[in-house]
């Protein structure tokens, strides 16, 4: 199934991982799935060394994390990147490494809803950083590696099940992503 995007992008590193999500989230995730979507790709867009960044219009002033968006039925892994990218941030993007394949569950009370999360380093080619869909995304900007892991604490601290999975899904990236800088080079 992932055979042509591997070929493309690498084999990426592959984890489970499990949150507990509340009522309210857990209800817009299950809604999500109606048309048989069950997988999300985030894409570590780098402009020189700096990561790409995004809020949403709920999040709190100062808060960001890594563009990301749902994968359509039928659609190519590849093409959602690249479409996310865009409509998230305004950048049109090349697409480098396939970094991290995740089977996540997620629960609520005694129900559960297993998810797939494709993640990806990409190089910002051109465009304005600024969201297209402003319903979603309230700003874009640019913060270093860094910056972006030190969120990890204002992630958790807004009881979210969705924000502590997108806290444990940049942790781990960040770490493949400087891994690969001093092994091979991103």
């Amino acid at each position: 199934m992932f055979t042509e995007i591997e070929r493309k992008y690498g084999t990426p590193r592959e984890l489970n991982m499990s949150f507990l999500m509340n009522l309210k989230e857990f209800d817009m995730l299950k809604a999500s799935t109606k048309d048989g979507r069950n997988s999300d790709v985030t894409i570590f867009i780098f402009k020189e060394d700096i990561v790409v960044v995004i809020a949403m219009p709920w999040y709190p002033k100062g808060l960001y994390r890594a563009p990301s968006g749902g994968i359509k039925p039928d659609e190519d892994i590849a093409h959602t990147a690249n479409r996310e990218a865009y409509e998230e941030t305004g950048a049109k993007i090349k697409l480098l490494k396939y970094l991290l394949r995740i089977q996540v569950m997620f629960v609520c009370n005694q129900e559960k809803i297993e998810w797939n999360s494709h993640v990806f380093t990409a190089r910002y080619v051109s465009g304005k950083l600024q969201p297209i869909d402003t319903k979603e995304i309230k700003e874009v900007a640019l913060m270093s590696l860094e910056e972006l892991s030190s969120l990890k604490p204002r992630l958790l601290a807004q009881d979210s099940g969705g924000l502590a999975y997108h806290a444990a899904l940049t942790e781990v990236a960040i770490a493949e992503i400087l891994s690969a800088k001093q092994t091979r080079g991103l």
